[in-house]
C-alpha cells in the first residue's frame, strides 16, 4: 500500500469557504460541553461510542475533470451540535482531546473508503502535526487498517511555519516508512513558500483565497514559487475553492495539474460503485532521504572544489550571502554555523535579527550557543568534538536563488582572522538544499 500526508483542511474555523464548512462560532460550542453537568461530555460519549464519520470531496484532474482522489472530511452525528468540523475541533481542543479526535478522524475516514475507493483513486486524510508521533509505532496501524487503499494524509501550512524543523523532522521520520506528503493551504502564509524545499511536499495545494480573492502582487509571488517548485520536483499543484467555470480558468494559467470545490462535487458519501482509473501512484515523487551528513561531507561528498583561504579574506563572502537573503523579495531559510558561540559577536547578532525579521526561519549553530541567541532566531549548541563544530557556513535558499559558503576548519592557531578554511562557494540549488536539510534536521538536535 502507497501512503501519503497531506497537511491541512477544515479542522480550524478559521478561513473556511462554503463548501460545507462551519461558521467560525461553531467552536463556542467547546464552552457548552465543558459547562454540561454530565460526568463525561458529548465528544467524549461520541467518541466512546464511534460516532465520528466521513464525507468525502472528489479531487478531479484538469482539464479534462477526471476524479483522481477524494478528500475525507470529518463530521459528527447529523444533527447533533457536533455536527460541523468546528464544533469538533473546538471541544476536542477545550477538552485535550485533539489526538483522540484526530486519530477517530482517520479511522473513519479508511474505514469509510474500505472497499469504496479503488487503489488507483487516492484518499486524502486531514492529519494534525501534534500528533505526528515519529515513534516506530506510529503509523502501522493506519497502514494496515487502510489495506490496499491509497492514502494521503493532510496537514496545513500554518502548522508548518509554526514549528517548521520539529515537522520537518517528523516528516523525514514517515518517509522512511514509506508515507508521501502533500501541503494544504499554501498562499495563507507567505513564509511558507520558502520552506516547501525543506518538506518537500508531493502534492501542493493552494489556498482557496488564491482562486477565490482579487489577485495582487503577494499572491502572484507564491503562484511563481509554487510553480517553480513544481517543475523543480514534479509535484502536482492542487487549487481549491474552485467553485466557478472563472475559478478553474485561473487555476489552469497558474498551472494546477488537479482541482477541487463546488463545481465538481459537494462533500458527500462516496459513490456506491468504485471509482477506478485514478492516477495515485502519480501523485507521489522519489523522495531522497535526509541523511546526518554536515554541509561539508554534503558538498565533498558531490565533488565539489574546494580552495584555501583564511579567514578575513571569507569574511566578505559571508556577509554578502546574508546580505543577498536581506535583499530578496521572497522569503528566505538562512542557517549560520559559527563553531563557537564567540564567533556570534554583536555585530552577527545585529545581522541575523535583522535577518530573522523578514525571513521565513533563521537558524544558527555553534559550541555554547543558547537556544535563542537573538530575537527570531533559533540556536543550537554544539559539542566542541562534533564534526559540525569544525565548519563555518553561511547557507541561504529562497524560493528564486540558493547561495553557500562552505567551510572547514583546517586547525591553525594564532589570531583569528588569519586561521585559514578549506572552503567552497556553491550556488547549485539542489546541493544547496541538501545541506541546508542538513542543518534543518540537526536545528531539532535529531
Amino acid at each position: 500500500m502507497r501512503a501519503f500526508v497531506v497537511l491541512g483542511d477544515e479542522r480550524t474555523p478559521a478561513r473556511q469557504s462554503p463548501q460545507g464548512h462551519a461558521p467560525a462560532d461553531d467552536s463556542l460550542y467547546a464552552m457548552s460541553a465543558l459547562a454540561s453537568p454530565s460526568t463525561a461530555s458529548p465528544l467524549a460519549e461520541l467518541l466512546a461510542a464511534g460516532g465520528v464519520r466521513s464525507v468525502y470531496q472528489p479531487v478531479v484532474a484538469l482539464p479534462d475533470r477526471r476524479v483522481v482522489a477524494y478528500e475525507a472530511l470529518a463530521r459528527g452525528p447529523v444533527g447533533s451540535p457536533l455536527e460541523s468540523p468546528g464544533a469538533l475541533f473546538g471541544a476536542a481542543a477545550a477538552e485535550g482531546t485533539t489526538a483522540d479526535l484526530d486519530r477517530a478522524c482517520r479511522v473513519a475516514a479508511v474505514d469509510g473508503a474500505r472497499g469504496a475507493l479503488d487503489p488507483s483513486t487516492a484518499l486524502l486524510v486531514n492529519v494534525e502535526p501534534d500528533v505526528l508521533d515519529p515513534g516506530p509505532a506510529t503509523p502501522e496501524p493506519l497502514l494496515e487498517r487502510a489495506g490496499e487503499l491509497s492514502v494521503i494524509a493532510e496537514i496545513t501550512e500554518r502548522r508548518l511555519t509554526d514549528r517548521p524543523a520539529e515537522l520537518l523532522r517528523a516528516v523525514a521520520a514517515l518517509r522512511r516508512r514509506g508515507w508521501g506528503f502533500a501541503l494544504d493551504d499554501v498562499g495563507a502564509d507567505w513564509r511558507s513558500i520558502a520552506l516547501m524545499p525543506f518538506l518537500r511536499p508531493d502534492v501542493v495545494k493552494l489556498d482557496m483565497g488564491l482562486v477565490q480573492e482579487p489577485f495582487g502582487a503577494e499572491a502572484a509571488a507564491v503562484v511563481r514559487a509554487v510553480r517553480a517548485y513544481a517543475d523543480e520536483t514534479g509535484a502536482a499543484v492542487l487549487a481549491e475553492g474552485i467553485e466557478t467555470e472563472e475559478h478553474e480558468r485561473r487555476a489552469l494559467s497558474w498551472g494546477a495539474t488537479l482541482g477541487q470545490g463546488w463545481l465538481y462535487g459537494r462533500p458527500a458519501p462516496l459513490p456506491a460503485v468504485p471509482v477506478i482509473g485514478g492516477v495515485a501512484g502519480g501523485l507521489v515523487t522519489a523522495a531522497a532521504p535526509v541523511g546526518t551528513r554536515t554541509p561539508a561531507q554534503v558538498a565533498q561528498a558531490a565533488g565539489a572544489a574546494f580552495s584555501v583561504a583564511p579567514k578575513g579574506a571569507l569574511l566578505a563572502h559571508s556577509i554578502a550571502i546574508e546580505h543577498r537573503a536581506l535583499a530578496d523579495p521572497d522569503p528566505v531559510v538562512a542557517f549560520g554555523c559559527f563553531q563557537a558561540a564567540r564567533h556570534f559577536t554583536p555585530a552577527t547578532a545585529r545581522r541575523y535579527a535583522r535577518l530573522a525579521r523578514r525571513s521565513a526561519f533563521v537558524g544558527a549553530f555553534g559550541a555554547g550557543l543558547d537556544d535563542t541567541p537573538v530575537a527570531g532566531v533559533r540556536g543550537a549548541s554544539l559539542r566542541t568534538n562534533e564534526d559540525l563544530a569544525g565548519e563555518w557556513n553561511v547557507i541561504v535558499v529562497g524560493p528564486h536563488q540558493a547561495a553557500a559558503l562552505i567551510a572547514v576548519d583546517l586547525g591553525d592557531g594564532g589570531e583569528d582572522m588569519q586561521r585559514r578554511f578549506a572552503y567552497a562557494l556553491i550556488e547549485d540549488r539542489d546541493l544547496v538544499l541538501r545541506a541546508a536539510r542538513s542543518l534543518m534536521l540537526r536545528i531539532t538536535g535529531a
